[in-house]
Order: structure tokens, then C-alpha cells, then sequence
């Protein structure tokens, strides 16, 4: 509720808010217990007017208290785990790894909750699998939905021309797990051949990332760019000569399938689940070794210097995202596990008590 700050004595004026003033002075993450006690706070007394709770990896323990009220189903994109082991292995000081373990403290509670709900719903196989080992889900309780995009607005702009050695990417957070680094490293091999510019869309941030670019003396050949419209992002993407996605894990990842949506010619790391979305190294992606700044280098020099490979990975990307990860389709997918979770017998009882109560 409050980022980044500790709220006021005024703020602190019901038990979800104190709760998670307390978890911030013991340093841990405290959103996905308080935000699920809100949630059930605030649908308990409305048990009537909702037949269907989606959470979206809180995962919260009262998100449990929710299922008992209206049936519920939760999509997990990947299990926290990864990103806590990615956060660790990059970490140098041993005070620096105790904070990032309390921060983590809530992965415990998030395995818990999931391996007790009746249906969850995973992004892709490879988070399938991961899930159900590091966090104990059974395999029969998970299903896999996609995550989609509108090909009818992420779509190639043939008016706009690409400004030659142009690379764009997205870094949401300065975390490890995004290989922004492994990047700027490899950036700064290749401008010693040649000009070249990158295009982070995200808000600088003081930090890592900030620190290397400082040192690799690339301040002037990388702009960021954040707050605009999801048309100026297709337009940017036009602009570009190649897409990057260099992270060291992705459950899915959204910003490689709207890149190839657009025709951009994708280069991305083979991390996590990245194979099964992007493709075959060479027919609809660029592949490379993930936190390797030497092959990513190597890979973006093959897309630079070959404009027929990069045009031909371009259409195919696009092909293959229309017809996996199409909105409509993923939609029709969710619809689908929305129905079978109706039609649990324990929910079949809920919603019968329910109209018994109406009734009288």
C-alpha cells in the first residue's frame, strides 16, 4: 500500500494497513499476505455478488479463506523461487543476501497456498514444471494458459523506416533475473566496431544497471523511454533494427511476444521458458546462452550484419505469434478453466447454498 516509504501514524488506521507497516521495519515483502486480506475483507461481504474469484499470483494465505467463500482460480506466471536463487547468485556481501531472504520470506506462504487451491493456471510448460518443484503444486492441479497479445495493434508499420543499428529492449525492474547487464556488456563490445544506439523502455533508475553504464562509458548511445502509449511502443519497435530480451529466466514473457508481433527480428536468451516461446534459434528468434555477454554479442552481430536473415525472422516471429498467442485465443482458453472451476463439485455446492440462502 505504501511503496518504498513507512506510512504515517494517520495511514495506520486498520489491521492490513498496520500489518504491513511492520512486515516494512522487518524488511520483508508484505503485499501478498495484506493485499489478500484485503480481498477477503472486502468479499465477504459481498459473497453474493461474484460467482468467480481470479487472483493473479498473489497467493496470499487468505486467498485460501477466499476459495471457501467463491470458487477461485489463480494464474502463476513462474515460481518467486527463481527469482530469489537469480537475486542470491548476484549478490556479493553476505548482509546484502540476509535482506534479500527476508525480502523473500513470502515464497514460503506462496507454495503453501498454491499446492491447497483446486486450479491453478501457468503461462507456460516450462513454469509448469518448475512450479511443481520447487514449490510442491501437483501436477494435475495446473493447467497451461498463455499469456496473449492484440496482433491487431502489435503489428509491423511498413511506413516507418529502421534507423540502422538500432536495438531496443524493456527492463521493467533492475533485477537480475532481466540480464539488463549482460546487455550492456555486450553493447559495449560491439560499439568498439561500430556505431551503435539501445532503446530501454522503462524509467532510468539509480542502481546497477546505472553504475555499469556509467563505467562502460554508454550514457550517450542509450536512451530510455517511459509513460507512452502502447502505439508508440509498435512505433519504436518499427524504428529498430532488432529486439533484445536477454533475461536469465522468464516464465512466459509478454515483451518477446509483442516484439515479434510487430515483425522485429528477436534476439533473446534461451532462459527459463524462452525456447517455447520464441522459437527455433534461426527460423523465428536469434538465439543465445543466457548471462553470457560474449554469445549475446555474437548474436546480435549475426542479426546486424545479415538483413535478409533479420526480415525472414522477422515474418516468421510475427507468423508464429498470431497463431499461438492471439488475445482471442488465450481468452477462450481462461473462459474454458472458468467453466471446469464452476463445475467443481465443491463449487457446485456453493453456488446451491447460495441460492438456499437467497431463497429464504
Amino acid at each position: 500500500l505504501y511503496p518504498g516509504r513507512f506510512p504515517a501514524y494517520w495511514e495506520l488506521n486498520n489491521w492490513p494497513n498496520a500489518l504491513e507497516a511492520l512486515y516494512f521495519l522487518k524488511g520483508t515483502f508484505a503485499e501478498p499476505l495484506t493485499f489478500s486480506l484485503r480481498a477477503f475483507r472486502a468479499l465477504r461481504e459481498r459473497t453474493n455478488d461474484f460467482d468467480l474469484v481470479h487472483d493473479n499470483q498473489c497467493l496470499g494465505k487468505h486467498i485460501l479463506s477466499i476459495e471457501k467463500m467463491i470458487p477461485t482460480i489463480v494464474t502463476l506466471h513462474h515460481p518467486i523461487t527463481k527469482d530469489r536463487k537469480l537475486e542470491m547468485q548476484h549478490t556479493k556481501t553476505l548482509w546484502k543476501r540476509y535482506g534479500i531472504s527476508r525480502w523473500y520470506s513470502f515464497v514460503k506462504m506462496q507454495g503453501k497456498v498454491a499446492s491447497r487451491l483446486p486450479r491453478i493456471v501457468v503461462v507456460s510448460e516450462n513454469s509448469i514444471n518448475d512450479i511443481h518443484t520447487d514449490m510442491g503444486v501437483s501436477l494435475d492441479r495446473m493447467r497451461l494458459v498463455p499469456v496473449g497479445v492484440d496482433p491487431d495493434l502489435f503489428k509491423p508499420l511498413p511506413h516507418i523506416a529502421r534507423k540502422p543499428h538500432h536495438l531496443i529492449t524493456t527492463a521493467s525492474a533492475d533485477v537480475a533475473l532481466k540480464g539488463l547487464a549482460y546487455l550492456l556488456e555486450a553493447v559495449a563490445k560491439l560499439r568498439t566496431e561500430r556505431d551503435i544506439h539501445l532503446t530501454i523502455i522503462g524509467k532510468p533508475r539509480a542502481g546497477a544497471s546505472a553504475d555499469l553504464i556509467e563505467s562502460l562509458g554508454l550514457r550517450d548511445c542509450i536512451s530510455y523511454v517511459s509513460g507512452v502509449s502502447d502505439e508508440r511502443i509498435v512505433e519504436l519497435y518499427a524504428e529498430s533494427t532488432l529486439a533484445v530480451v536477454p533475461s536469465l529466466y522468464e516464465g512466459f514473457s509478454l515483451p518477446s511476444v509483442e516484439a515479434m508481433s510487430t515483425g522485429i527480428c528477436l534476439v533473446a536468451t534461451t532462459g527459463g521458458a524462452l525456447p517455447e516461446v520464441t522459437g527455433r534459434d534461426g527460423d523465428t528468434v536469434l538465439s543465445c546462452p543466457p548471462a553470457d555477454a560474449d554469445a549475446l554479442a555474437a548474436a546480435l552481430r549475426r542479426g546486424l550484419d545479415d538483413e535478409a536473415l533479420r526480415t525472414r525472422i522477422g515474418l516468421a516471429g510475427r507468423q508464429r505469434v498470431v497463431e499461438r498467442w492471439s488475445w482471442r485465443y488465450c481468452a477462450s482458453l481462461t473462459v474454458d478453466q472458468y467453466r471446469e472451476v464452476l463445475a467443481m463439485p465443491h463449487n457446485v455446492e456453493k453456488l446451491r447454498r447460495r441460492l438456499r440462502q437467497g431463497t429464504k
